[in-house]
């Protein structure tokens, strides 16, 4: 196998649109092909948007070869409007099954009402001698037409050693036709009960099958509707201000720190800061809230928002696959595409599924040869045909990545980002939720409440230092302190040695005198005198504000409370996570007396206090050790160990910081009842994959005794094998259906 020597070789990861899978063992075929190509890392195949991604250095032409010698075929995904294309050519395929279907039911529909009233000859008759070779002739060529593709994969499947759907559908029909042909010439050696021809089976079979396959793909591709959605977000132009003039352009071209302007009602292109004018925009795609938000110069925009009133002008700060819509796309078909460990178990089993069935049938033939009713050879045929054709492992390949898909989907429109598919399944499992308290239960958004200084220390100087102290700070506590200095135009001191003391503080020299803001435990730690101002330390905690002190020198100077109000949903969240029988704590690095007052706003029973950021995975872990599966609800920034110690870690995202590594599910605005929605969400979803499996398997476990004649000593009855096809091209389609009833939520 070679490739053009100017081929580019692909990125570390790379997704492919994979044409020509029909059920889950083509997954498999393309599996193991793409894993054994020299360089690939890894490879997955998703069944439900025919697509593959890979991991590791080669070449993309080889790639392409590769599948293509594997019986399908490959285009590489390379930026957001392939989906369309992708698309496009998923509906030149529907419009091709729905065309074949349409042929070969022209030819099986005539030859099945005819055969039931019994117009045609026999096949022995010298009518039928003249009339049967016409109708072998036709219903050939309708199956090469119409079937051919089934006959095509399933040699290429031969050829690797392999079986999949096609290898079913091509025997089942392929043994009828031939049979069916050999019994126009030898009807005579036949017995009388044996003298039948199955050729409206075998074109009526692959109507079905046809017309099944493409009603599966077009209720497959409302699966995509979230991904379709967040890419239509995005404009085609922006108009970018270039020499003083302003120029439409698309938004491929667009450039970083190009200057962009923005008018009412226009999306917004790419990502950005304003630089002048402010308008309020619509980030409900990004965070699921209606409401509008506000945005003066110094704010960021995140593209394919809404502007909703007012132009302004803005610096392009993230453009293409950076920005935080293509991340978004990105994260939502990774995670799609990811297989839980419910998936990986059904691939294994798809894997020998149509070996196996292919042995019943083989099963069915030899006993019924031996032990059925005259004529034998007529049953035996007619069984294992039929065993061939209802066992599809289409159904049980879809059970489980077609919910996956609409659930991920769906929780994007709302402003959750899935981001790991094993979070989805993990996450209706939980039994306890381990919350931060600032930016989480609170708003992270903490105000001065109170300045108190001791003799020669008014309260503005007592500002004046903090502030200066947590200028180097990003704590929100010291974006409360700094944004309070500037408002009462205390200018800030220069610090030289600053250094912070995690859970506790900061330190630093001003005008050469050594510096201390931080709780009581700093103090205690440095040696400081502390006076009378500990004595207000716990009735400013009590009442749900975080007193910290200012030390100078050695000893207590003043007083500052910072109070960070409880999000006003916190409290409904809280409450609806405890009727999911789930249990709740607060960890903070705040003392005890602030963190209950806090907790008891919010209606929590239990916290863990002055918990500094590194140990709150030690937290977790106490609790998974006491058999709890915990989730842990943090920012991602000094949460990130804890994060990745929880068996689900729910990042508070921004709505523009959503690349969080260390979670597995981003939430993009800050509303807690974004986890008690994901928990339902899962296991609903879950509940759906469990409802497709048992379908799935019932259908099977069922359908083939029943097709190898299971009934027929205690009722007489046998499967016509044209409604096995049917019931096997619907049992798809039943489970597609199935799962977008999760789009509904």
């Amino acid at each position: 196998m070679t490739a053009s020597t100017d081929s580019p070789v692909s990125p570390a990861s790379l997704r492919l649109s994979v044409l020509g899978m029909r059920c889950a063992g083509c997954v498999q075929a393309v599996q193991e092909t793409l894993r054994s190509v020299p360089g690939v890392v890894s490879a997955e195949v998703n069944f439900a948007d025919h697509s593959a991604t890979v991991v590791g250095e080669v070449d993309v032409d080889v790639l392409r070869l590769a599948v293509k010698d594997a019986g399908y075929d490959a285009a590489v995904m390379e930026s957001l409007g392939d989906l369309s294309a992708q698309e496009e050519q998923e509906q030149q395929r529907y419009q091709k099954l729905m065309q074949q279907a349409k042929v070969a039911a022209a030819l099986g529909l005539p030859l099945m009402v005819g055969d039931h009233f019994g117009w045609f000859p026999v096949l022995d008759s010298g009518a039928g001698h003249a009339f049967w070779p016409w109708v072998a002739l036709l219903s050939l060529a309708v199956m090469y037409y119409a079937g051919g593709h089934y006959f095509r994969g399933a040699l290429h499947t031969l050829r690797l050693g392999q079986a999949n759907m096609d290898t079913l559908i091509a025997l089942g029909t392929g043994a009828a036709w031939l049979y069916s042909t050999i019994a126009i010439d030898f009807a005579t050696a036949l017995p009388p009960n044996a003298k039948y021809a199955y050729f409206e089976a075998a074109v009526i079979i692959i109507a079905f099958v046809n017309l099944g396959a493409a009603l599966e793909m077009r209720a497959r591709g409302k699966t995509s509707e979230a991904i379709r959605q967040l890419i239509g977000l995005q404009p085609r132009t922006a108009r970018v201000v270039r020499d003083g003039q302003e120029l439409d352009v698309p938004i491929e071209t667009v450039g970083l720190e190009e200057t962009l302007r923005v008018r009412p009602g226009e999306k917004i292109p790419v990502d950005g800061v304003l630089l002048e004018g402010h308008s309020s925009v619509d980030e409900a795609m990004l965070t699921g809230e209606a409401m509008p938000v506000e945005k003066q110069v110094g704010d960021e925009v995140v593209g394919g928002t809404l502007n909703q009133r007012g132009t302004f002008i803005y610096k392009a700060t993230r453009i293409g696959r950076d920005t935080v819509l293509a991340q978004i796309v990105d994260s939502v078909r990774k995670a799609q595409s990811t297989k839980p460990e419910i998936a990986r178990l059904v691939d294994r089993i798809a894997a020998v599924f149509v070996p196996a069935v292919v042995s019943i049938a083989a099963l069915t033939f030899l006993l019924w040869l031996a032990f059925g009713p005259t004529p034998s050879l007529g049953y035996a045929f007619a069984t294992s045909m039929t065993v061939l054709v209802i066992a599809c492992p289409c159904a049980l390949g879809l059970a489980t990545p077609i919910s996956i898909m609409v659930a991920v989907g769906k929780a994007a429109q709302s402003g959750i980002l899935i981001r790991k598919g094993d979070a989805l399944q993990s996450a209706g499992k939980l039994s306890c939720v381990l919350l931060d308290k600032t930016g989480t239960v609170t708003a992270g958004k903490p105000t001065v409440t109170s300045l108190a200084g001791s003799s020669g220390w008014p309260d503005a100087k007592v500002l004046q230092w903090a502030a200066s102290l947590e200028a180097g700070s990003e704590h929100p506590l010291a974006a409360a302190l700094v944004a309070k200095a500037r408002a009462e135009d205390a200018g800030l001191l220069p610090v030289t040695a600053f250094h912070a003391v995690a859970g506790h503080g900061v330190g630093g020299a001003i005008d050469g005198k050594t510096a201390w803001l931080g709780n009581l435990a700093l103090m205690h730690e440095q040696g400081v005198e502390c006076g009378t101002f500990p004595q207000h330390l716990d009735d400013l905690a009590a009442a749900g504000q975080t007193p910290v002190l200012l030390a100078v020198a050695g000893k207590a100077v003043g007083l500052v409370a910072v109070a960070d109000p409880i999000k006003t949903d916190s409290a409904a969240a809280v409450t609806r996570l405890r009727e999911l029988g789930i249990r709740v704590l607060m960890v903070t690095g705040d003392n005890p007396v602030t963190a209950r007052a806090i907790a008891a706003q919010a209606g929590i029973d239990e916290i863990r206090a002055q918990v500094l950021p590194q140990d709150k995975a030690r937290v977790v872990r106490e609790l998974q050790e006491q058999g709890e599966i915990v989730a842990m609800v943090g920012d991602g920034i000094n949460d990130a160990p804890a994060l990745a110690q929880a068996n689900v870690g729910f990042a508070i995202g921004t709505g523009t910081d959503i690349a969080i590594e260390s979670a597995d599910v981003v939430i993009m605005q800050g509303s807690l009842h974004k986890v008690p929605d994901t928990i339902r969400l899962s296991r609903l979803t879950v509940k759906n994959i469990q409802q497709n499996l048992a379908g799935a398997f019932i259908y099977n476990v069922l359908s083939i005794p029943i097709a190898a004649g299971l009934l027929y000593p205690f009722s007489g009855l046998l499967l016509n094998p044209m409604i096995a096809g049917a019931a096997m091209a619907f049992s798809s389609v039943t489970v597609v259906s199935n799962a977008n009833r999760l789009r509904w939520l």
